[in-house]
């Protein structure tokens, strides 16, 4: 896809317009210059502080798994969401937004992951490469690619994203659905 720095800089701009109360992004305009905005995709918006420890640098993260709108919609929508409705953080104050860094993650359309055992798994899953999600009865959870670079092991990222899903850490023995996905990320300049 062509031109995908301009997508963290819609992200970062759809997050001004809430605290400047009007708008700032003519979406035709933006839809006549870059016609890809108008493709249906799925995307994450990632906000993190600039300047603190990777692993403790999050402040918000809302994303759409499968592709249901225009991306120039799902980006704008999703920054506003990373930024002031991630039930995990206070909503972004004024003096901390340029304090953050924008990151947006293009996903491409999940895929069912067949294995027989945890130790199959292990074996397809490619560590920072494939974003995963993990179904188990009304339990589900999603880490994007870019989470291996704070988890990097196999046993770390499946507990984590087990616990995100609000299950036991080791939740692999109870066979879960596992879909992977692969993510374009855009980070900002």
């Amino acid at each position: 896809m062509e031109d995908l720095k301009i997508l963290s800089k819609i992200a970062r701009l759809s997050i001004l317009e809430e605290f400047e109360g009007k708008k700032l992004i003519d979406r035709d305009e933006w839809l006549k210059k870059y016609p890809f905005l108008a493709e249906k995709r799925a995307c994450f918006v990632t906000l993190k502080k600039k300047n603190l420890p990777r692993g403790s640098n999050l402040r918000g993260c809302i994303g759409s798994i499968l592709p249901y709108r225009p991306l120039i919609d799902d980006v704008i929508e999703n920054a506003k969401s990373a930024a002031f409705g991630d039930p995990r953080f206070e909503p972004l104050r004024e003096e901390e937004f340029d304090e953050i860094e924008i990151e947006v993650s293009v996903l491409t359309i999940p895929e069912k992951l067949e294995y027989e055992d945890v130790n199959d798994l292990r074996n397809k899953i490619r560590p920072g490469v494939d974003g995963v999600i993990l179904q188990l009865a009304n339990n589900q959870a999603t880490f994007l690619p870019s989470v291996w670079e704070e988890l990097p092991n196999f046993d770390l990222f499946f507990a984590h994203l087990c616990l995100k899903a609000g299950l036991p850490g080791d939740c692999l023995q109870y066979h879960p659905v596992i879909y992977t996905y692969q993510a374009i990320e855009v980070k900002e300049d």
